[in-house]
């Protein structure tokens, strides 16, 4: 995958490989990797990309997206239906937004209208899934877990293609949930077999629990469970009149799939998080030099950088239900003055109790985190050196948000660790665990309380540090995520980049069902039998030859222990912090059960 690239459209990268043949699509791959290698220029909304020395495909992207299949031109003797559109598509990041423009916005419009004037008659009965809804979620559920079999080193552009389809079908029958879903697996597996830095297994095992388990339950859902499921395809920016709102930190903003810029964090006067920002494709460049940008909402010329550290007063505002400020033409802002985390209102912010704090993010709010730490040195793990601290008699990890080489996490991390013995505030996000652990985000300036430091875009110097600091070795101590749980998450991990090939092949000497059942987990060692029984079930014919593998019955294992293993972390991690979940947790699918 290529930031250089627009990004295009699910249903246009679907189109463009359905129409190679047979012996093109064996090629797919290949000629991916060879695009990826080749020139790109830009001009505006054109990018050339230079076969060779003759040849030229060329993507039209009005507005930053490929929107349709017409918009990719080859010069090739065999365009349209060429390799070279197919394999530029592919090499493009995926539009998570696009499929809501054109047609596809006007169908999905047009089914929601009518699922509004047939409201009355819904709310009276029990609302069920639709015909379409149904084949769609199939669609969505079959071409998942034919992923999940060949692993991401098995998951070409073809399989990705096949759920980039199942994706825009989706979205045409009102299923935007599934839709989004689908094109997180395919940008985490292109992030996966790119190399990408960003990319994290743990993240892309999330996403394709997240498909699988919606694609499953769809089919059956009724009611509110139902509404949940499809899911809603914009978010509705409401007016919220005038705001007084105050700058907390930036971010930088940095994904697999392809698009970059940052986000600034701001509070209102009781306490409520507003974001602004500024995220488009682009690479790392475009991450670090976000912040210098001015906020796009009303004719403020204040950047990211600065709001931080400021205020600002809205008028006419609108927001999004996640808290993102609408820059609409009759939004109006002014620069005000901001406040010190320590001073009102922002202070109100830090006496929350972290343990419900924690409690408020496990159980599905905001995943920010502010706390009151004392640094006490820092601990090696296998991902790198993580901070150590204690927070209210809480011994806490913190690790970097994010670790490319062009962000200035890891080195402030690294210098945070000399200010040994400081009491600090500081602003990360929850990392679920077994352990309490966060990414560090922002933190107060060790030797001057009054500023801070957005660890993402600041770089603190030694001479921030107080006179004398020295960073201490890293301790190498265990994680504390071995066994037992770990003995079925790994599993679950290794089904992802190897398929159903690796589990059945450990499946024939491994013994740790038998090893977690002893040590009282016997949900888990059940689950992770039934795993490894179904990676290793291959029917043959009468000829002794292999029959194609039941893909459905593999997807259905592994989901149950995926979701087995995210209920018992998340209990596990409310306990580490002492808090308390209201959230009931998810059942996990029976493995035998029909779709």
């Amino acid at each position: 995958m290529s930031p250089d690239l627009p990004p295009v459209a699910p249903s246009v990268t679907a189109a463009l490989v359905e129409a190679l043949s047979p012996r093109l699509r064996k090629r797919l791959d290949a000629g991916v990797t060879k695009l990826l290698a080749r020139p790109v220029a830009r001009d505006g909304d054109t990018v050339r990309i230079a076969v060779d020395d003759e040849t030229d495909v060329v993507l039209h992207a009005p507005g930053g997206t490929v929107t349709g299949a017409d918009a990719i031109h080859c010069g090739c003797l065999l365009a349209p239906d060429c390799l070279h559109r197919a394999a530029a598509a592919s090499a493009a990041p995926v539009a998570d937004a696009a499929e809501a423009t054109g047609a596809a916005r006007e169908e999905t419009a047009r089914r929601e209208t009518a699922q509004t004037a047939a409201g009355g008659a819904e709310q009276a009965g029990t609302e069920t899934v639709t015909a379409d809804q149904r084949a769609a979620a199939r669609a969505v559920f079959d071409a998942a877990a034919a992923v999940l079999e060949a692993g991401t080193d098995g998951a070409g552009a073809v399989l990705q293609a096949e759920l980039l389809h199942a994706a825009h079908t989706a979205r045409l029958a009102g299923l935007p949930r599934a839709s989004a879903a689908a094109i997180s697996v395919v940008t985490g597996v292109r992030a996966a077999r790119s190399a990408d830095p960003g990319y994290r297994l743990a993240d892309l095992a999330g996403a394709l629990a997240d498909v699988l388990g919606v694609a499953h339950r769809l089919p059956h859902a009724t009611g509110p469970d139902l509404t949940e499921l499809r899911g809603t395809v914009r978010q509705p920016y409401r007016p919220d009149g005038s705001l007084r709102l105050y700058g907390l930190f930036s971010e930088p903003v940095l994904t697999a799939t392809g698009y970059a810029g940052a986000v600034t964090w701001t509070a209102d006067a009781h306490g409520r998080l507003y974001t602004v920002s500024d995220v488009a494709p682009g690479g790392p460049a475009r991450a670090t030099g976000a912040a210098d940008r001015a906020v796009r909402i009303g004719d403020t010329a204040l950047t990211h950088r600065e709001l931080s550290r400021a205020g600002l007063a809205v008028s006419g505002a609108t927001v999004s239900p996640t808290g993102r400020l609408g820059a609409g033409s009759g939004v109006r802002a002014v620069r005000a003055p901001g406040a010190s985390w320590r001073s009102e209102p922002l202070d109100r912010l830090w006496a929350l109790p972290a343990a419900e704090q924690v409690a408020k993010a496990l159980n599905g709010g905001q995943d920010l985190l502010f706390l009151e730490v004392t640094v006490t040195g820092t601990v090696r793990e296998t991902t790198g050196d993580c901070l150590l601290a204690d927070c209210a008699g809480v011994p806490l990890r913190l690790a970097t948000a994010h670790d490319d080489p062009s962000l200035p996490y890891r080195d402030n991390l690294r210098l945070l660790a000399a200010a040994r013995g400081s009491l600090l505030r500081i602003v990360a996000r929850l990392a679920p665990g077994p352990l309490p652990r966060a990414l560090l985000l922002a933190a107060e300036h060790p030797t001057d309380p009054a500023a801070r430091v957005d660890l993402g875009l600041d770089r603190l110097l030694h001479a921030d540090l107080p006179t004398g600091a020295v960073a201490p070795p890293a301790a190498v101590v265990p994680t504390g995520d071995e066994a037992p749980l770990h003995l079925l998450r790994r599993r679950v991990h290794q089904a992802v980049p190897g398929g159903r090939g690796v589990l059945a092949f450990i499946g024939s000497r491994s013994g740790d069902g038998v090893r977690l059942r002893r040590l009282g987990l016997a949900t888990a060692g059940d689950l992770l039998d039934d795993l490894h029984a179904a990676a290793a079930d291959r029917s043959r014919d009468p000829f002794g030859r292999l029959l194609p593998a039941d893909t459905a019955h593999f997807a259905r294992a592994w989901l149950a222990a995926a979701v087995y293993t995210d209920t018992v972390e998340r209990a596990l991690c409310a306990s580490a912090w002492g808090a308390t979940t209201t959230e009931a947790p998810a059942p996990a699918p029976a493995p035998s059960t029909a779709r």
